[in-house]
Formats: C-alpha cells, structure tokens, sequence
C-alpha cells in the first residue's frame, strides 16, 4: 500500500511540475513512451521465465533439483536445526535455497513461504533466530545462475548477459555470509 502511495505521488509531482513549467506535451510523451517500454520489458522478461520455469519444472520431474536440494541439507541442518526436524519443512527450505542457486527468484518465492509458515507454527507471532535466518537466506541468497538479472539484461539488448557471472559469485557470497554473521550476532546481543 506505501508503494502505490509513493508511485501515485511520483505521477502527481510530474504532472504539477509539467504543468508549472509549461512542458506537459514533453511529459506526455514520456508517460507514453515509459509505458511502452513498460509493456516491452515485460513481454520480453515473460518469455525469459517461462523459459526458466520450464528448465526448473524439467529438472523437478527428472530428479534433478531434489538431488540438488539433498546436496544443501547439511547445510542447512546446521543452520537451521530446528526446523531440519521437520522433514517437509527442511524439504521446502532446501528447494527454496536450490531455486535461488539458479536465480530462479519467482519459483523460489511460494517454497521460501511455505518453508516460514512451517517454521513460525508456535511461534506466537514472534520470528524465531531461525526464521529471521532464513530470511537472511532467501534476502542475501547466493546464486550460481542470475537468470532474472540476465534476462533484464538480455531485454535491454546487452549482446553477453552471463558476463556478469563473478561479480554475482562473489557479491551473492559476501552479502549470505554478512547476513548470516549480523543475524547470528543480533541473536546473541537480543538475548542479553
């Protein structure tokens, strides 16, 4: 609800600067032109993440993404010991991490919130340290294939999109590992 306020601010201080200035024809035209490259972006992301959707669903019938989300359950057993008591919920956190590994930010969303829902039962309203690092997990996550950024990338004509790969590594790493150290440090400092 903030954003639409923010949004709709943004939209009536143009068009009250437009009018004070004289140049409602130029932010006319910009309104129009914004829209069209609004619907351009979109179009061209749509077929971007159904072709990724489609690589994940491919992976999720032949195995592959469950064999993937095994490789992370130490891991995460060690991170999150409470909530590996609970197979499904250890399950949907080991998918959600698996999904963002490959940028897949949108299939990642529906299993990070299953995995909350499942951790903060009996929680009373009050986020566990494990949850709050699961947050962490899906806010900072690291990821080995940035698609969504790729195929923004590729939408606004960039001709190597993946050439951003080490940059993505190690700034996916420094930020999940910053994340996890602040949470882990702020649950020791709430505590006393």
């Amino acid at each position: 609800m903030t954003m639409a306020w923010i949004w709709t601010g943004m939209v009536v201080l143009s068009l009250l600067f437009g009018l004070i200035t004289g140049q409602t024809a130029a932010v006319g035209a910009a309104a129009l032109q914004g829209a069209q490259a609004a619907v351009e972006l979109c179009l061209s992301m749509a077929g971007i993440l159904c072709l990724w959707t489609g690589i994940m669903e491919i992976m999720n019938r032949c195995g592959l993404a469950s064999r993937l989300a095994r490789l992370f359950r130490p891991l995460l057993r060690c991170l999150l010991p409470a909530a590996s008591r609970d197979e499904e919920t250890l399950a949907a956190v080991s998918a959600n991490v698996s999904a963002n590994l490959l940028g897949l930010g949108n299939a990642a969303t529906p299993l990070g919130i299953q995995a909350a829902r499942r951790m903060a039962r009996g929680c009373q309203g009050i986020a566990s340290d494990e949850l709050c690092r699961l947050v962490v997990l899906n806010t900072a996550s690291i990821q080995l294939l940035p698609t969504t950024v790729a195929g923004v990338r590729a939408a606004c004509g960039c001709q190597t999109p993946f050439d951003i790969l080490p940059a993505v590594w190690v700034s996916s790493v420094l930020s999940v590992s910053g994340g996890l150290l602040m949470a882990k440090l702020l649950s020791h400092l709430w505590r006393n």
